[in-house]
């Protein structure tokens, strides 16, 4: 008989000074949304017995948290100190690791790609106190050629949607119960299948009975019969009201994760949480897959592609410039050694406001945003003038 395990996970993100927008413009919302960071440490450590979860921040949303006015001003709804450190206490999350600014990989210049994860892991491993084993991309944003920086930058697995793996062995279907493990130009990486269905269903609301009944039920479905099997969900952890819901009984943590648990407590179901560095190190992947280029489905999108960040017109010239800029930064920084100490702090100054430049949510909210990917792009140019 095989053993069924189940890893929960949770994308937590705001783009640069939205913590501030948000108190400024809707002290309700940020309310609702400061809750949602809190409420998954103070619940894993309810249950830290039998409890495990996968937290993702991004690097500029714990800056945000380590902003001396941030703290005061939502000190009215939580201590964000105080917050921090029960994750430190919560030995039960791990944490997993993003690029710093949030970027889509694939749609930023490659040079770039070390600096975000580099940026990412380092605030993590500040703040938490821990190396995350285990990387997010984000908006689920990922392509083969991301393999070798992700093992440069200490990563051991990565998380992506389950409709973009196929086996390489063609005669073969894919079985998203399972980790794999792909390869490009001679590093590997184990790759975490995200069940898209039933994380769709952790987005927008479930109650513990249904979620079970379809687990079993696509287990049961599944094309091959592991010793051990791994279902991986994750959905972000502050979006929709099932997560805002300040009435907790009415929300993801009340109405479905503490039922959940206490059935797990009860023995109610096979069906364990574990941590994903646990599964591997235990059941370690051995069949080989290929991962096809492609995000997350949103919106009315399917993430077959990227036209949610790269549809438009609009969208492309401003990835247009994105580069344009990166490239002139990258022609600067290879004399650096020879530059004043004010030239130098003038270069990092650019660097900072091109990965700002390149957080998704800038592409993600159309001609609405754009402009502040120029604001940044602009601000990089005069620096590096």
């Amino acid at each position: 008989m095989s053993e069924n395990f189940f890893a929960l996970g949770l994308h937590m993100h705001q783009p640069p000074d939205n913590l501030k927008l948000l108190i400024d413009a809707n002290q309700w919302e940020a309310r609702q949304i400061i809750h949602c960071y809190e409420r998954a440490a103070r619940f894993a450590l309810k249950y830290k017995n039998k409890a495990f979860l996968h937290v993702g921040f991004s690097g500029i949303l714990l800056e945000q948290f380590q902003d001396k006015q941030i703290i005061q001003r939502y000190r009215q709804f939580i201590d964000i100190p105080e917050m921090l450190d029960s994750y430190r206490r919560a030995k039960n999350i791990e944490i997993i690791g993003m690029g710093f600014f949030h970027p889509i990989f694939p749609l930023i210049p490659k040079e770039d790609w070390q600096d975000q994860l580099i940026k990412g892991r380092k605030i993590v491993e500040d703040i938490f106190g821990q190396s995350p084993k285990g990387f997010w991309p984000s908006e689920m944003a990922f392509c083969m050629e991301m393999i070798p920086a992700l093992k440069e930058a200490g990563y051991e697995y990565v998380v992506v949607d389950h409709v973009h793996v196929k086996p390489l062995d063609d005669k073969k279907p894919l079985d998203c119960f399972k980790p794999y493990i792909a390869e490009y130009e001679g590093k590997s990486i184990a790759i975490i299948p995200r069940n898209r269905d039933i994380s769709n269903a952790q987005e927008s609301g479930m109650n513990p009975q249904w979620f079970l009944g379809e687990v079993a039920s696509k287990l049961s479905q599944s094309p091959s019969k592991e010793k051990a099997r791994l279902l991986t969900t994750w959905s972000d952890g502050e979006n929709g009201g099932w997560f805002r819901q300040l009435d907790e009984n009415a929300g993801f943590f009340g109405y479905f994760f503490a039922p959940y648990m206490d059935m797990v407590l009860n023995n109610y179901t096979d069906i364990k949480p574990i941590r994903i560095s646990d599964f591997i190190n235990k059941y370690p992947p051995k069949e080989k897959a290929v991962v096809k280029t492609g995000a997350w489905n949103v919106a009315s999108t399917s993430g077959y592609d990227f036209s949610q960040w790269n549809g438009s017109e609009s969208q492309k010239r401003a990835i247009n410039e994105l580069f344009k800029v990166s490239e002139k930064y990258w022609k600067s920084a290879a004399g650096r050694e020879v530059l004043s100490k004010e030239k130098k702090e003038k270069l990092e100054k650019a660097r900072r406001a091109i990965l700002d430049s390149e957080t998704s949510c800038y592409l993600f909210w159309g001609d609405a945003w754009i402009p502040k990917i120029y604001e940044k792009i602009e601000a990089a140019k005069r620096l590096l003038e």
